[in-house]
């Protein structure tokens, strides 16, 4: 009994020395409830933030070359700006859900990290936090963020291609600025505007689809980009400035049948847009409630017959036909209004191809 107390106890005295071995590498400062990282002093390599720390400070691991792969605890909401900047060998950085903001030049200059993990909690990116991470390949933005900031990816060459979700209401001034490996890029239907410059100097971007949300582009967004053939709108043709998108090239600006503004879109060429699958475009002028019953348009398709079906519920045999259309091709889209919605407690409709 005495010998396996004696072994429990030093089990527990090792795992007491490696916690405390493992805190003495940082330095902390405290604030009531908060713990924040200070400063880092070990030797490098991987290293984990404990979960007791809330907050890493700006410049708490600033300019570690022995840096090498980061675990943030669970328990951090918030990265300080510098951080982690010119670790030039850091590859690889898990970020946790809990984290609520990534400060500004947080990764800044961390020319090795190639694998970033950011969780579904963060709702902003600061501004440069990944500015000449030029070895950084992917990155996935989570439907959490809100915002990105000016330069947050900017000259990250390696970058392939980028996914902006819904979420995200505004790209920042020079956000992906010298991509020069970027390919393609979506911007979700969120964005209402994107910054002077955005994405400048992406000399490889061939295509870009911009969501229905966006109502301005900046001065020379799409600057330089050589490569640029083709640019898709899903919704009316947004405010810009200077020719942001062609400047003396000749990219197409393609848009949807039943979307305005494009009749002489910054002097650029347009094209109708068109598709096999037809939508019902939730950004027309006539969508939802009208004085003439319930309305939406339907586009996308040039001369594609589609039945507008309606329901009182959702099952499989619910479904009945109200409308049959095609549409044409002169302008790939037709209005549908149904008066007798106001007689329903509840109505559904859908479209169907033929």
């Amino acid at each position: 009994m005495t010998t396996m107390r004696s072994a429990s106890a030093l089990v527990l005295g090792l795992l007491l020395l490696t916690a405390r071995a493992a805190q003495a590498q940082f330095d902390y400062s405290t604030n009531g409830d908060t713990i924040t990282v200070t400063n880092y002093h070990g030797s490098g390599g991987a290293v984990t933030i404990s979960n007791f720390v809330t907050d890493i400070g700006g410049n708490a691991f600033i300019g570690c070359p022995s840096l090498i792969d980061v675990t943030i605890g669970n328990s951090v909401t918030s990265i300080g700006e510098f951080a982690f900047s010119l670790c030039t060998n850091l590859v690889s950085v898990k970020i946790p859900n809990s984290l609520i903001s990534i400060g500004e030049h947080v990764f800044y200059g961390c020319t090795n990290l190639t694998n970033v993990t950011i969780g579904d909690g963060v709702t902003s990116i600061g501004d440069e936090a990944f500015s000449g991470c030029i070895g950084l390949k992917s990155v996935t933005i989570p439907n959490s963020v809100t915002d990105i900031g000016v330069g947050t990816f900017g000259r990250c060459g390696s970058l392939a291609s980028v996914t902006i979700p819904n979420s995200v209401t505004n790209i920042g001034q020079g956000a992906f600025v010298g991509c020069t490996n970027l390919t393609n890029v979506t911007i979700g239907d969120g964005v209402t505007s994107i910054g002077d410059e955005a994405f400048s100097d992406c000399t490889r971007l061939t295509n870009v689809t911009i969501g229905d949300g966006i109502t301005s582009i900046g001065e020379f967004a799409f600057y330089s980009c050589t490569n640029l053939q083709e640019v898709y709108f899903k919704g009316n043709a947004p405010a810009a400035n200077s020719h942001p998108f062609f400047h003396d090239y000749s990219a197409t600006a393609y848009y949807l049948p039943g979307t305005t503004g494009w009749s002489n879109y910054e002097g650029s060429p347009t094209a109708l847009w068109s598709l096999p699958n037809p939508v019902i475009l939730n950004n027309s002028t006539n969508f939802g409630v009208q004085p003439g019953g319930f309305s939406f348009t339907i586009s996308w398709a040039s001369n594609a017959t589609v039945i507008v079906e309606t329901s009182t519920n959702l099952s499989a045999s619910g479904w009945q036909p109200l409308q049959t259309n095609i549409l044409v091709a002169t302008n790939g889209a037709f209005s549908f209004s149904d008066p007798e919605w106001i007689n329903y407690p509840g109505r559904f409709y859908r479209i169907v191809a033929q």
